[in-house]
């Protein structure tokens, strides 16, 4: 049951200008202690090295992903379309807030060293003994596994999935111009208010009226351009091989019962994969920041190094891998070996790749749902069909291909 606030609650956002809250369960999902969490992971991971103004939190994204949701289904709901099933406003809703409930510190760096899934993570609070489970029982015990199920894309109307995960849904418009704006960028900046008034619910998909195709264009050329300039800038880059490296050493020593100075117990479940609840709660960037300052301090030298490089921002440098003579990489690995760098943990090869815009594969309901155009007669066309743009695009661009290490090994 959706039991509406007695006075409308109210954001102020660099972004949206204001997000509104109207919904009793919404409020309380944001006063939830698993929510507040999310004002301790950054949104984007270690590119605060690279741009210092990326200090922005998961909750200030989540709520940006609310309120873009919130708009989108106003639209329908004032213009009265037939298609959009009114009963599925607040699980859009809650689900829009809760998608990033389960990322962790340094966001998808933790993920890659630990084979953790943050959506399963998101799922698993949800569903768990956790505040964010008892608000969502408020509106029916069944309800905190259905905001779950449209999480892990499992829900069966793929118009509720498709709002907050699909090629044009309400996370990515949110994370572009927010990550744009707190990075001091243009690239990711696009007509949000024109998508939000051009999209349609029409046979159980959200589709864009064809008259609205030049502002998606926009929207997939901001993409692009965010993830070879932001996303995937090599610095950042280094970074987060420091950061998987770091995470390599501590798991290696406990897998060989080395005996730590410090390691709380939340480390040792994460080391041996049985993460509770409550352990998950205190993995946090201010958790991992204290602890990394804590192991500049540990007897082995890697750990202790590789720690004070990260905190100190004493990153890897880079070199394009076609830049190198025959021989060179052998060499480099060589003198960082006769400094006591250990080439394991102090050189790493990146290749970064992505795929802008792909079309669709029949079945799939992983976040590549196609953009749909309705055309003049009712009838639906996947955008690359209409858009040279998007067909200049489609397909996988990749990087150059970098090689990291010291500054010790010559590069």
């Amino acid at each position: 049951m959706s039991e509406q606030l007695k006075e409308e609650k109210v954001f102020k956002d660099p972004v949206h200008k204001y997000i509104y809250v109207q919904d009793r369960v919404i409020w309380n999902l944001i006063n939830a202690r698993e929510f507040q969490r999310l004002r301790r992971i950054r949104q984007l991971g270690t590119s605060y090295l690279t741009f210092h103004g990326a200090e922005h939190s998961r909750f200030s994204h989540s709520l940006g992903v609310y309120e873009v949701t919130r708009k989108i289904i106003s639209q329908f709901e004032r213009n009265h379309y037939p298609d959009w099933p009114k009963e599925e406003r607040l699980l859009c809703l809650c689900a829009a807030l809760l998608h990033d409930l389960g990322h962790g510190p340094f966001s998808h760096s933790i993920e890659r060293a630990f084979r953790m899934d943050h959506e399963e993570w998101s799922c698993r609070l949800i569903q768990g003994e956790t505040e964010v489970n008892r608000a969502l029982r408020q509106v029916a015990p069944d309800f905190p596994q259905r905001v779950a199920a449209v999480i892990g894309k499992t829900y069966p109307r793929q118009i509720v999935v498709s709002l907050i995960s699909s090629q044009l849904d309400a996370d990515r418009m949110d994370y572009l111009l927010r990550d744009a704006y707190y990075t001091g960028v243009n690239y990711g900046t696009f007509d949000l208010e024109r998508i939000l008034r051009v999209m349609r619910p029409y046979r159980g998909r959200i589709v864009i009226k064809e008259s609205g195709m030049h502002a998606v264009e926009d929207y997939l050329m901001s993409r692009y351009q965010m993830y070879w300039q932001v996303y995937f800038h090599p610095v950042t880059r280094s970074a987060e091989i420091l950061l998987r490296k770091i995470f390599k050493r501590a798991g290696f020593l406990y897998e060989n019962e080395y005996s730590y100075r410090y390691l709380p117990l939340p480390l040792k479940h994460l080391f041996q994969s049985r993460l509770t609840e409550d352990d998950y709660f205190k993995l946090d960037e201010s958790f991992m920041q204290a602890l990394f300052v804590e192991w500049t301090q540990e007897r082995d030298r890697v750990l202790s190094d590789l720690c004070g490089r990260f905190l100190n921002r004493r990153l890897f440098k880079y070199k394009p891998m076609q830049a190198l003579q025959p021989g060179e990489l052998a060499a480099i690995r060589d003198r960082l070996a006769g400094k006591g760098l250990d080439p394991d943990y102090y050189v790493e090869l990146d290749f970064p790749s992505d795929l802008p815009y792909d079309v669709y594969m029949p079945g799939e309901s992983d976040g590549r749902l196609p953009i749909l155009l309705l055309d003049g007669q009712e009838e639906l066309v996947e955008i690359s069909g209409k858009s040279e743009i998007v067909r200049s695009i489609h397909g996988i661009h990749r990087g150059d291909r970098l090689i990291y290490c010291p500054e010790e090994g010559g590069i």
